[in-house]
């Protein structure tokens, strides 16, 4: 049964948190939602998750659905949401997983909570920019490279491209993502909806972190790191996953011919039981 609460942060901020709830022997994995979305973990791995043993935590990023902004944020700048989301469950360790620019707010956890993240799992995850070595917005749809530009050139030029920012291109996904969007990961238009409806705060707040230093390297990573991208990824090129794997110490790399962005989720339940295995190990 999938609960939620808010919680009190030391700043006075909220978070608001989803939890499949506390069962004897079970791992706790912390899902990082994408750009823009809600929260609450995936609908489609509940099922497996159960049979495997492992128990969702989730929350809404600052400015996105029930928890409030947190000014400035950057990528690393959760760890310490998350630390404190920890204490709060009483969990001492516990997995990450992050889908899209989830994968980076993973990678941020296993970097700087090395001491509680037993394993990392970032589906089609950004790398950070500028990455060297990495042609950043090589592959990139253009409508992600318009927004992303207008990141970089600062708050007041992201928000003046998000009020005028261009309809939605069908092209940004590929025919192998329109098929998993019939099926089971229909669920992403559950959690996407919202966080358009509330406005394009939480995206924003999101794509100046993704393109302003992280506040760690991924190289900090020393907990095994499981990345998986979709060759035909248009959103974010699967050349980003190519260069945190030879980054991240302990990375194990999976590209899968045939997916793009959003069908590259097939392959969650594998990460779930190779999470599962990292758990045994340790």
């Amino acid at each position: 049964m999938l609960t939620e609460l808010d919680l009190r942060l030391t700043d006075g901020r909220t978070l608001h948190l989803y939890d499949t709830g506390p069962a004897t022997g079970t791992l706790p994995v912390v899902w990082h939602h994408g750009t823009p979305n809600i929260g609450p973990p995936p609908a489609p791995l509940l099922g497996a998750a159960e049979r495997l043993g492992l128990r969702w935590v989730s929350f809404d990023r600052p400015n996105y659905g029930g928890s409030t902004p947190r000014p400035g944020r950057r990528v690393g700048s959760v760890a310490d949401d998350v630390a404190q989301l920890a204490d709060a469950l009483d969990l001492d360790r516990f997995a990450v997983m992050g889908h899209s620019g989830g994968g980076p707010h993973a990678l941020a956890c296993g970097a700087l909570l090395p001491d509680r993240v037993e394993a990392v799992v970032s589906v089609a995850g950004l790398a950070p920019y500028p990455a060297e070595g990495l042609d950043w917005f090589a592959g990139m749809h253009r409508s992600g490279v318009a927004s992303l530009r207008a990141a970089l050139a600062g708050r007041e030029t992201k928000e003046r491209y998000e009020a005028a920012a261009p309809p939605f291109d069908p092209e940004m996904f590929t025919p192998a993502d329109y098929e998993a969007l019939k099926g089971a990961w229909a669920w992403l238009n559950s959690v996407v909806g919202p966080a358009q409806a509330a406005g394009p705060g939480g995206l924003i707040d999101d794509d100046l972190a993704y393109v302003a230093p992280w506040g760690f390297e991924p190289a900090q990573v020393s907990v095994p790191v499981l990345l998986l991208h979709g060759r035909q990824d248009r959103v974010v090129p699967s050349s980003h996953s190519v260069w945190l794997a030879g980054q991240c110490a302990a990375a194990e790399l999976r590209l899968f011919p045939d997916d793009g962005h959003l069908s590259v989720l097939h392959a969650g339940e594998r990460a779930l039981v190779w999470l599962r295995e990292q758990a045994g190990r340790s």
